[in-house]
């Protein structure tokens, strides 16, 4: 008997534990995951479309200088439907998976800014860890079908039980405590500098900085992937009736001068290739002196603050055609 009641004893443990520890995982899940959708409130304006934003005239993709350096309150206010699909480190191929999912809100003949940008061919990840937790976040934004190399368990671990990749997140649960580490944080757009001497001497250091993480450690700064990529976005929108249009954002002189010019005769040469085979209207502000020589436009070396932003529009809607041609209809 007491054999019998042992082996009872232990069963009853198996399905217990096993069942207590699943039932404090999915109670745990719940809080979690609303800290784990505050990593990704830069996409959140997804879901304004359909609902706040419909028949989308005037968009852009892109980067970082998309995300920042396309500010459309402006046109917006004037009666425009505008949308900016950018994203810290987006490339062509997430680019182009976010027009399959939300592409039937933007209207046909829609003119589509496309951000050529010196990391473009290349990426803008440093390493393996960014790459995916940056690939994560489109698990929360598109279907199955158009999230590139999709894996169920990430998709998972990722919107059903995001608690199982929590890592060290996971101590974010517990009361007051704000841990120094994280996996991966897109770089914070600092107060424009001054003109002073120290401020210079920052935004300087800064512009180092921002070089080393896009063209120093790389093997190859031009993948033919990448352009196949780019290639295969200027495809889709013309197939859907969009207007593409490439474009190099403003960037300030301190970003521009380590750059070789080995450097910038082959990326030219690639992008004006690429108008050309395709007919897409190119336009280059990287070496603006409007910008370039004015920091006061600019948050870091690469990315324009709203002041900037908001001149760079009227810039653009005086001087890009296919802009105007929208605006005039």
């Amino acid at each position: 008997m007491s054999r019998k009641n042992s082996i009872l004893i232990f069963i009853i443990k198996c399905i217990c534990i096993p069942a207590a520890a699943v039932w404090i995982l999915f109670l745990l899940n719940k809080p979690y995951r609303k800290i784990d959708e505050e990593k990704y409130m830069d996409m959140w304006k997804l879901w304004t479309l359909g609902e706040q934003v419909d028949g989308v005239e005037i968009a852009n993709v892109g980067s970082s200088h998309g995300a920042y350096d396309f500010v459309y309150d402006g046109l917006t206010e004037e009666g425009y439907s505008c949308f900016n699909f950018g994203g810290v480190s987006q490339t062509y191929q997430y680019d182009l998976a976010l027009l399959q999912e939300y592409g039937a809100h933007l209207n046909k003949g829609c003119v589509l800014f496309i951000p050529v940008s010196y990391f473009s061919f290349n990426s803008e990840t440093v390493n393996d860890t960014e790459a995916q937790a940056l690939s994560v976040k489109y698990y929360h934004f598109l279907s199955p079908k158009n999230i590139p190399d999709y894996d169920l368990y990430t998709d998972i671990v990722t919107t059903r039980l995001p608690i199982l990749s929590a890592g060290e997140d996971l101590l974010k649960l517990l009361p007051e405590f704000s841990p120094s580490l994280k996996v991966f944080a897109a770089e914070e757009n600092p107060d424009a500098p001054g003109m002073d001497e120290a401020a210079v001497a920052q935004f300087a250091e800064r512009a180092a900085s921002r070089y080393d993480r896009h063209f120093n450690n790389k093997e190859e700064l031009f993948l033919p992937e990448r352009e196949e990529q780019l290639l295969s976005l200027i495809d889709y929108c013309k197939k859907h009736e969009y207007t593409p249009v490439l474009i190099t954002t403003p960037f300030s002189s301190y970003y521009n001068a380590p750059v070789s010019e080995e450097f910038f005769d082959r990326f030219y040469g690639t992008v004006n290739r690429i108008s050309s085979d395709t007919g897409v209207s190119y336009y280059d502000y990287s070496h603006d002196a409007r910008f370039s020589e004015n920091l006061t436009y600019f948050s870091d070396s690469d990315h324009l603050n709203p002041e900037g932003a908001a001149y760079f529009m009227e810039i653009l809607q005086e001087e890009i055609p296919e802009l105007r041609d929208v605006m005039d209809e």
